[in-house]
């Protein structure tokens, strides 16, 4: 098991050395960067003030449960990053830079990624036409987590299991 686990994180190490090469042109680095940046918060806090004013009381609803989601998210993942304390990529191998600063100083899981989806589920279930910006902002804030060498393939790929148990769990609640 001990075997299959190293295979598996030299896999991981490798895909992101590539990512992390990919990534340093400035063409691919930029527009990332900006995406990881509006997944800080920016464009969820944004989002959330403006389903109020455009969808009214479903709006509102959306909005609440968004937030309850996020706040549970939060705690979830700030306890399994110091509980599991993995090293982010670019502080496990030298030649996989961080491309922008990262928020803390471990990786696991991606708290992008997790706010990311399970925010756009809860956003798209109230307002199932907002799912055409969503869906793809969402997996560019993933894929910008790997490429600005700031998470491993697995903390990405947990991260969205994560978020999607969280808002389907908050749905099944609601509906």
């Amino acid at each position: 098991m001990r075997l299959w686990l190293q295979h598996l994180n030299e896999i991981e190490v490798s895909l992101c050395r590539a990512w992390s090469r990919g990534g340093r042109r400035r063409w691919i680095q930029r527009p990332f960067a900006v995406v990881s940046r509006l997944g800080d918060g920016v464009f969820w806090y944004s989002l959330i003030a403006i389903l109020p004013l455009t969808h009214g009381l479903l709006g509102l609803k959306a909005s609440v449960h968004m937030l309850v989601t996020g706040g549970v998210a939060l705690a979830l993942y700030k306890s399994l990053k110091v509980y599991t304390r993995r090293e982010r990529p670019c502080h496990y191998a030298a030649e996989i830079i961080a491309l922008v600063p990262p928020l803390d100083r471990y990786s696991f899981p991606s708290g992008h990624t997790l706010h990311a989806v399970s925010f756009s589920s809860v956003a798209i279930y109230y307002v199932p036409e907002l799912a055409w910006i969503l869906v793809p902002f969402t997996m560019l804030v993933a894929s910008s987590r790997i490429i600005l060498g700031l998470h491993y393939p697995s903390d990405v790929l947990v991260a969205t299991l994560i978020g999607l148990a969280l808002a389907f769990t908050g749905i099944l609640m609601v509906a």
